[in-house]
């Protein structure tokens, strides 16, 4: 299992800390650390992640106050997922990451465990036993206009819950039907879905971030169908608001999408794995959820 065990701490933690799984309340305080480094994230994600496996969250702290953070998500029996690795700027260099990680890692088991790398962390990563998949580009930028409304794409009610969670299973690699259900309907969230003769072809969502909008997931089985999602989704905000989505490297499609909206890279990260991946449909994938969680 890793543990970044090859990884030697800047220096030994010294001093009380302790190392315990996350609150709601705790993790609103990491989401703001989050939107702090600029990874911009949605204002509701908390609302929506924590709830996913609760005990998968852990902070660590040092006299009673926050200083490090980890999440390692449980989606199944076979497939995790780590994000939110985060030391407050105060306290870094002191191995409070390091000894967060060391004690949360063990949620995940024997489970293959997925994470998004940022550059400057790639190299740990493989030390700890990741291997890289392949990198993610972050587009961001004013949306131009494409294309006119379709009927082919519809608002997502509750009628459309259960379909639209059985297509997402397709399109990642465990059920996460509980959250899919908040993803679609948590406040401030725009959900859109393509039919095909009646039955779901596509989906995606758009959701206020602490800079603009961010789309994710966008899921769907053909180009034509994810660029009217996108231009559905696009066409719901301020024309001056930015949108982001993040788009797996292998899928070229998805570039040539975003980019014929305006959109221009801004950042990347690298998808790195310990083990094998449970199958999912990845050339419907368009943009990811979220880089924090998959």
């Amino acid at each position: 299992m890793p543990t970044l065990g090859n990884t030697p701490d800047p220096q030994p933690v010294t001093g009380e800390f302790t190392v315990s799984t996350a609150s709601l309340d705790d993790w609103h305080e990491v989401a703001q650390w989050a939107a702090d480094e600029e990874w911009n994230p949605g204002r509701g994600d908390t609302a929506c992640f924590h709830p996913l496996d609760p005990d998968g969250f852990f902070v660590g702290r040092r006299a009673g106050r926050t200083v490090a953070a980890v999440s390692v998500v449980n989606y199944s029996d076979a497939y995790a997922f780590l994000g939110y690795y985060l030391v407050h700027p105060d306290h870094r260099g002191q191995g409070l990451g390091l000894a967060t990680w060391r004690a949360a890692f063990p949620h995940a088991g024997a489970r293959t465990v997925g994470l998004d790398a940022v550059p400057a962390q790639q190299d740990t990563y493989r030390r700890a036993g990741f291997a890289p998949a392949h990198e993610t580009i972050r587009y961001a930028g004013r949306p131009l206009g494409h294309g006119t409304p379709t009927p082919d794409v519809v608002p997502v009610t509750r009628a459309h819950l259960d379909a639209v969670a059985d297509y997402d299973r397709r399109c990642f690699p465990a059920d996460r039907r509980a959250f899919v259900t908040r993803w679609l309907t948590a406040p401030g969230h725009t959900a859109r879905a393509f039919l095909r003769d009646g039955a779901i072809a596509g989906y995606g969502v758009l959701r206020p971030a602490h800079t603009g909008h961010r789309i994710g997931p966008l899921f769907a089985d053909t180009t034509a169908a994810a660029e009217a999602l996108f231009d559905a989704l696009a066409a719901s905000v301020d024309p001056a608001d930015e949108i982001s989505v993040d788009v797996p490297g292998p899928r070229h499609a998805a570039h040539t999408l975003v980019t014929s909206r305006g959109l221009t890279p801004r950042s990347h990260t690298v998808r790195m794995y310990t083990g094998p991946v449970p199958p999912a449909e990845q050339e419907r994938t368009f943009g990811v959820t979220s880089l924090e969680l998959g």
